[in-house]
């Protein structure tokens, strides 16, 4: 059972989605805007707006702000957005994180336990989202599944965002959901390494030193130059903004990057996990 739009990797426009959308399309004709008149003025492409319009993609908050004020929604935009059922594929404590993901321009992730969502793919995400207990019910499983996809195209719709990702190299090798879909896994993360914006590195099993024993981390740069953080457990995730936890984490990330194997090695390492 797929949750996407057939021979396309989008989601299935949910109800939310195209509520919004058609909220977008009534006030952009009450102001007298067509698409490509109205992209300048808000700062994205006529192509953006359409998809939004067409509920094929979830709005990011300086979207929604620049709208409101060039349309003067009276707040409208602002009140559907919140209520769009996409929201329901993620987990509440991660929706502010995903908002700021929307924007960023630097996105740095350092991931221990499993392969970061925005890499995986469906098949390793559906395994995943199988597994968790309590277990939940195949429609949970569908929203958090076309939830996780939607979000996967910051990475091909954010060509100027650097993405840097260091991973443990026990990842691939646990073998989640089995040789095929491990198989797949690599084969992804390697094409998307050939993406000029995304560096991974891989941080090897053995390592006498390590910056990044206190578990995963997150952190990335807004538009106005502004760093937060983010780190999750179970049932539980918190943005920073503190400035001096922020700068710890970025001196931790930065001298793991020294510590992981180089771009270069990191993807001949995977190309021979993949041969294996």
């Amino acid at each position: 059972m797929s949750s996407s739009t057939p021979g396309t990797n989008e989601p299935e426009p949910t109800d939310g989605l195209k509520a919004f959308g058609a909220a977008l399309k009534s006030f952009r004709k009450r102001a007298g805007y067509t698409q490509e008149s109205l992209a300048p003025e808000i700062g994205y492409s006529a192509h953006f707006i359409a998809s939004i319009e067409q509920g094929r993609r979830f709005p990011p908050p300086r979207f929604v702000d620049q709208a409101e004020v060039t349309l003067d929604a009276f707040g409208t935009l602002r009140l559907v957005v919140h209520q769009l059922s996409r929201q329901r594929g993620l987990a509440s404590w991660f929706r502010r994180w995903a908002q700021l993901e929307q924007e960023a321009i630097t996105l740095c992730t350092y991931e221990c336990r499993l392969i970061p969502g925005l890499l995986q793919t469906p098949a390793y995400a559906e395994r995943l989202f199988t597994d968790q207990l309590p277990p939940v019910g195949d429609e949970q499983i569908q929203a958090q599944l076309a939830a996780r996809i939607e979000r996967q195209r910051l990475l091909t719709e954010r060509p100027n965002t650097a993405y840097s990702f260091i991973l443990e190299e026990h990842l691939f090798l646990r073998g989640m959901g089995g040789p095929e879909v491990t198989r797949e896994l690599i084969d992804h993360v390697l094409a998307l390494a050939e993406r000029r914006n995304i560096e991974i590195q891989i941080m090897p099993l053995v390592r006498e030193t390590h910056a990044g024993l206190d578990g995963p981390m997150q952190l990335l740069e807004t538009p106005d130059n502004r760093w937060f953080a983010y780190n999750e457990g179970q049932e539980s995730g918190q943005v920073i903004s503190d400035p001096k936890v922020v700068s710890m984490l970025q001196m931790r990330y930065a001298r793991m990057r020294s510590q992981a194997l180089s771009f270069e090695a990191s993807v001949s390492l995977l190309e021979r996990m993949r041969g294996a």
